[in-house]
């Protein structure tokens, strides 16, 4: 399952289940469980008196990427009034002093000083950036091009493949049909767009986009970008090769099927 790793952040962490404030810190430990995002592992001192209830359940019942990714000491219920969320906590059983509360979307509302965040605590070791570009890209599905751009903005994040994130009218959004998904980034944002290649082959939300993304990644707003994994990317002429990510399995993806 992969090796525990914590260290401790100068932030000022709290949850929300409703309006109700659940748990708060000024002295977080971060804890990777694995080759997982991080999380926060908090003191049992810093949850909220009756929040955490000892659970008659075992196991998550919510997606399965926001439950506990190593082997669990204990399962908590988290309570607020008539409002439970089962197994909504926990404690690892390499880490029973530490309890852990899910980031499932819909759940718990969290920020980090004053600012929202999702999914996941941010880690202080994942580097984004944006770089406005003049290279020439093309992106196509088969022979069919489906953006031709001159005024890319390249994405750059730690462990990724490079966004390339166009213009829209440089995107033939005519060949595309949009979808209802939606995505959180804990980094860029809400990505409140995305399209499908209707095909063949057929792409589901193989496109998104960002109307308001957050300030530290502010040049992609309303750009398009599409998946590398699943796409061919010609750059100034040279066929990318196709990366190899997390995102390469539908599963990963948002809205993948």
């Amino acid at each position: 399952m992969g090796r525990l790793r914590t260290a401790r952040i100068d932030k000022w962490v709290r949850g929300r289940l409703g309006d109700t404030l659940v748990v708060e810190t000024r002295d977080p430990l971060l804890v990777w469980p694995g080759a997982f995002p991080p999380v926060y592992g908090f003191a049992l001192t810093e949850v909220a008196a009756g929040v955490l209830r000892p659970a008659s359940g075992s196991s998550y019942a919510g997606e399965w990427f926001f439950g506990p990714h190593l082997p669990v000491a204990q399962w908590y219920d988290v309570v607020v009034d008539d409002v439970v969320v089962e197994c909504g906590a926990w404690t690892l059983e390499d880490l029973p002093d530490r309890v852990m509360l899910t980031w499932e979307p819909g759940v718990l509302a969290w920020t980090e000083e004053d600012e929202p965040v999702g999914l996941h605590a941010r880690d202080p070791h994942q580097r984004v950036e944006t770089l406005r570009s003049s290279r020439h890209v093309e992106v196509l599905v088969g022979d069919v091009v489906v953006a031709a751009s001159d005024r890319p903005v390249l994405l750059l994040e730690t462990r990724l493949p490079t966004r390339y994130y166009l213009p829209r009218e440089d995107v033939r959004l005519g060949l595309l049909v949009p979808t209802d998904n939606v995505s959180a980034c804990p980094y860029k944002g809400t990505a409140d767009r995305y399209w499908s290649f209707p095909g063949p082959p057929e792409l589901a939300n193989v496109a998104w986009s960002y109307s308001s993304p957050l300030p530290a990644v502010a040049a992609i707003a309303d750009r398009v970008a599409f998946y590398n994994e699943l796409v061919d990317l010609r750059v100034d002429g040279v066929l990318l090769e196709r990366p190899e990510s997390p995102f390469s399995r539908a599963e990963q993806r948002p809205g993948g099927e």
